[in-house]
C-alpha cells in the first residue's frame, strides 16, 4: 500500500493536512501549498479559521501575501471540522508540549490529536508527530492508538488491509507512522521552514520511505534516523545543548558582575577563537516553546530508567533564576539613587522572548512582571510587536503596549531593557530616560555610553 502512497507524492494528488496552525504548522502548511499540495489545516481555536481563510495572518512574521496567494490557488484552506481528516493523505500533527506546574510533560494536546486522528484514520495514511517531546511518544502513545483504531475506508472507498489483519491496523502496510522534530527559528533572516534540514525517524522501512517521501517535496534535505525515538531525542539533545550553554553564561554573567569584567566583551574575545567555541550570550531569562521546556521532557523520562540528569536540572534552575537576578539587580541600580524597587514606576521594552517577533510564549518578561509587581513596582511595557499581552497559560495581565515618547518615558523611574528588538531608537531612549537596565547589552551594541545605562 505505500507504493499507492509515494506515487500520489511523487505526482502532487497527495493531499496534505496539518493538525494545529501555529508557529510550526502554519508555515509548515504554506510551504506544502506553495509547492502545489492541497493542503488543509486543521486547528481547535475556529477564531483562526476565518482569518486564514480570507488571506489574512495573524504570526507577525508570516506575511498575509503568502497565505492570500495559497488560498486564492484553492491550495491551502483551514478548517476546525475534523471529520475531514479521511480526505487527506498525509496527516502531520504540530501541537503545543509545554510543561505542568509540576515541571512535568503535559501530552494533553498531543493525546487528544491521537485520539481524533485514530477516531477518522483510513488505510493508506501516513501520519507525523513534529511536536517536541519524550524519547518513546510516537511509539507508546501515538502508535497503540493507531492500531487499535475503528477501521475506515480507504481513499479509494474500498477496506485494504494487510493479510490476515482484517481486525486490526498494522503499522507500515496498513498505515504509516513517523516521528520528525519540528526546528522553526521564527524570523530567523538565514533559514526558513524550507531550508533547514529536517531529522526524520520512521515506526518501520517503510514508514521512514514514506515520510522522507512527503518531507522531501519541500525540505532542502533530509536525515534520515533509525527509530522515531533517534528523531525525539534528536530534537531534545539540539535544546539540551542551547539550554546548558546559556546557563553557563548567565552563571558567568553573576559571578564576573561581581569581579567587575564585562561578560560581553568576555564573549566576543572568546568567540574570535576560530575553533572549539561557540558564542552564547546572557539574558533576563530563557524564552520560546523550546530550550525552557524540551530539557525537562528528558529530566521526566529518564527517571523511568533511575538516571538523574544533573546538567540539565542544574541548567533550568540557573536559567529559571535569572529574572530575579534581574529583578536583584533593578533593586541595586534603584538604591544607587536613593529610590526603593517598592514604589517604582518600571517600564519594561520587549514582551516576546526574542527580538523582532510577536512570539510571546515563555517569555521572560512574563516572570519579569510578576516579580516586580510582587516588590510592589508599578509596571507597564513597550512592545512594537506586542500591542496587547495575550492570556498565556500562567499570565494574564490586561495590559497594552505604552507608546515610546519623550513624555511617557520621562515617567519612569526605570526603563528596563528585556528584549532587544531592532525597531527600538535606543539613543532617543537614553535621552528620554531617567535610568535604565539593559539585560541584552543592546545600548552599548548601538553605541550609547552613559552613566544613565546599566547593565543588568
Amino acid at each position: 500500500m505505500h507504493t499507492q502512497l509515494l506515487k500520489k507524492i511523487e505526482n502532487k494528488t497527495a493531499v496534505i493536512g496539518i493538525i494545529g496552525l501555529g508557529y510550526v504548522g502554519l508555515p509548515l502548511a504554506l510551504e506544502y501549498a506553495v509547492k502545489g499540495f492541497k493542503t488543509i489545516g486543521f486547528d481547535i481555536d475556529e477564531r483562526k479559521i476565518p482569518i486564514l481563510n480570507s488571506g489574512k495572518s495573524y504570526i507577525k512574521h508570516i506575511k498575509a501575501d503568502r497565505i492570500k496567494k495559497t488560498v486564492n490557488n484553492k491550495k491551502f484552506f483551514a478548517t476546525a471540522d475534523f471529520t475531514r481528516l479521511p480526505e487527506v493523505d498525509a496527516i502531520i500533527i504540530c501541537v503545543p508540549t509545554p510543561l505542568n506546574e509540576h515541571r512535568e510533560p503535559d501530552m494533553t494536546y498531543i493525546e487528544n490529536s491521537g485520539k481524533i486522528v485514530a477516531q477518522y484514520l483510513r488505510s493508506g495514511q501516513f501520519v507525523s508527530l513534529e511536536s517536541s517531546t519524550y524519547p518513546g511518544t510516537t511509539e507508546e502513545i501515538l502508535l497503540p492508538m493507531f492500531e487499535n483504531a475503528p477501521i475506515t475506508q480507504s481513499a479509494t472507498g474500498s477496506v485494504q488491509l494487510a493479510k490476515g489483519k482484517n481486525k486490526k491496523f498494522v503499522v507500515g502496510k496498513d498505515f504509516f507512522l513517523a516521528f520528525s522534530p519540528e526546528r522553526e527559528d521564527p524570523n530567523n533572516p538565514k533559514y526558513s521552514t524550507a531550508t533547514i534540514p529536517k531529522v526524520v525517524g520512521g515506526v518501520t522501512s517503510n514508514c521512514l520511505k514514506v515520510a522522507l517521501a512527503i518531507y522531501n517535496q519541500v525540505i532542502v534535505k533530509t536525515v534520515p534516523v533509525s527509530s522515531p525515538r533517534a528523531a525525539e531525542a534528536t530534537k531534545l539533545l539540539e535544546n539540551i545543548y542551547r539550554s546548558i550553554n546559556i546557563a553557563l553564561v548567565n552563571e558567568l554573567k553573576m559571578v564576573f558582575e561581581r569581579m567587575n569584567i564585562d561578560v560581553w566583551e568576555v564573549v566576543d574575545a572568546a568567540a574570535t577563537k576560530p575553533f572549539g567555541f561557540q558564542a552564547f550570550y546572557p539574558g533576563p531569562g530563557l524564552g520560546g516553546h523550546c530550550i525552557p521546556i524540551d530539557p525537562f521532557y528528558l529530566t521526566w523520562k529518564a527517571r523511568e530508567f533511575e538516571i538523574s540528569t544533573k546538567f540539565i536540572e542544574l541548567a533550568g534552575e540557573i536559567n529559571t533564576f535569572m529574572p530575579f537576578y534581574v529583578v536583584e539587580k533593578a533593586t541595586e541600580v534603584l538604591n544607587k539613587f536613593k529610590k526603593s524597587l517598592n514604589g517604582s514606576k518600571v517600564l519594561i521594552l520587549g514582551a516576546s522572548y526574542k527580538k523582532d517577533i510577536d512570539d510571546m510564549r515563555e517569555s521572560p518578561s512574563l516572570k519579569l512582571i510578576e516579580i516586580l509587581r510582587e516588590k510592589g513596582a508599578k509596571v507597564d511595557y513597550n512592545d512594537p510587536y506586542v500591542p496587547t499581552l495575550p492570556k498565556t497559560r500562567k499570565y494574564q495581565y490586561h495590559m497594552e503596549s505604552v507608546e515610546l515618547t519623550k513624555k511617557n518615558l520621562a515617567k519612569y523611574d526605570m526603563v528596563l531593557l528585556s528584549t532587544d528588538h531592532t525597531d527600538y531608537n535606543y539613543k532617543f531612549i537614553t535621552a528620554s530616560s531617567k535610568l535604565i537596565l539593559d539585560t541584552r547589552n543592546a545600548f552599548e551594541r548601538a553605541g550609547i555610553k552613559s552613566d544613565k545605562v546599566f547593565k543588568g
